[in-house]
């Protein structure tokens, strides 16, 4: 399985601009979404540890696609822990993604040189995160916050970049919103794979949207 560095992860991240994220305790659907979102464009990907026994559907995933798809960088998302990061970081996660702060998180991911995002709210909390060594800052929920909040924060810390997750959709005008604001990248789960997606199993429609979407960030970078 490829390896990446802490700066080649931050690298796609802003050169793609979507991080598709998800989780569901069938790994089989887990498979297809993700299969769906690579071939549509996207080249990372959250799984979200959301669930019990979700290092199990992660282990059968990354092994799929090491295989189905080799140039996708795979993370893991809802992390709360030093123990679960080190669990995930041993099964091959190439990145972490976390709802909170956490300084524990911060030293296991930044002893391996593995890239990882910490949910933050305030702008203290984002000058924190960055003295820690995030590359990326998670802005959560990005919803509350809106594109006014990231814009504000950009004047005084141009340096900063934001990856919002939450209040994020594949539309023109919400994605326009965001990064005209200065985000580096957007984080979207159900917006994107939506529940009727899930429940039709209509994986197509997943392909184009992710690629719709991927078109429209590029065109706003």
């Amino acid at each position: 399985m490829k390896t990446y560095s802490r700066i080649e992860v931050a690298t796609t991240m802003k050169e793609t601009g979507l991080v598709p994220l998800f989780y569901h305790e069938d790994v089989a659907i887990v498979k297809q979404v993700v299969k769906a979102c690579y071939d549509g464009g996207a080249r990372l990907f959250e799984f979200t540890a959301r669930g019990a026994f979700a290092h199990e559907v992660f282990s059968e995933l990354i092994k799929y696609c090491a295989k189905e798809c080799p140039e996708l960088i795979l993370g893991v998302g809802s992390v709360t822990d030093a123990a679960a990061t080190s669990l995930y970081m041993q099964m091959g996660a190439q990145f972490i993604v976390t709802p909170v702060l956490r300084e524990d998180i911060a030293l296991v991911c930044n002893r391996r040189k593995v890239l990882w995002s910490p949910g933050c709210a305030t702008l203290t909390e984002i000058a924190k995160a960055e003295e820690l060594g995030c590359e990326i800052v998670k802005l959560f929920p990005g919803g509350i916050y809106g594109p006014k909040f990231v814009k504000a924060i950009k004047g005084p810390c141009p340096w900063t970049s934001i990856m919002p997750t939450g209040g994020v959709s594949p539309t023109e005008e919400n994605l326009t919103a965001w990064f005209d604001a200065g985000v580096t990248c957007v984080g979207m789960g159900s917006q994107l794979i939506s529940k009727e997606i899930i429940a039709n199993k209509d994986f197509n429609l997943l392909k184009e949207t992710v690629a719709s979407a991927i078109t429209m960030i590029k065109k706003l970078k």
